[in-house]
């Protein structure tokens, strides 16, 4: 088994080999990208829109399937396949948007594309 090394350590300097201070800023660490300054609404809105479409698309094929509205069993399976089509991008965006706004880690308003 290894020993441990005695090792002095000491705290760091405050001040850079070049005279700079510690606190100050450096510039290049603060830059934040013009994608993630703008908040995408017409994607939100086209999420928002896919979201609302899905779920009524598979609103109305449960109904059809439970026989609370009238139609066949080909019309049900058409609207759950559009239902799924639409309802899972709706709600995979939104989500994204949700914690974006909430500042969530790991969220942020560039991973949504704009148009």
């Amino acid at each position: 088994m290894a020993t441990r090394r005695s090792v002095q350590y000491s705290p760091i300097p405050t001040e850079d080999r070049d005279g700079s201070k510690a606190n100050d800023v450096d510039l290049r660490f603060i830059y934040t990208p013009k994608s993630q300054r703008n908040t995408p609404w017409k994607s939100i809105m086209l999420a928002l829109f896919l979201l609302l479409i899905g779920v009524s698309l598979l609103s109305l094929s449960y109904f059809i399937f439970s026989h609370h509205m009238e139609g066949d069993g080909s019309q049900a399976y058409g609207l759950l396949f559009l239902g799924i089509l639409a309802f899972l991008p709706g709600y995979y965006e939104t989500r994204v948007a949700y914690y974006s706004w909430r500042g969530a880690p790991g969220y942020s308003f560039a991973s949504i594309p704009d148009y």
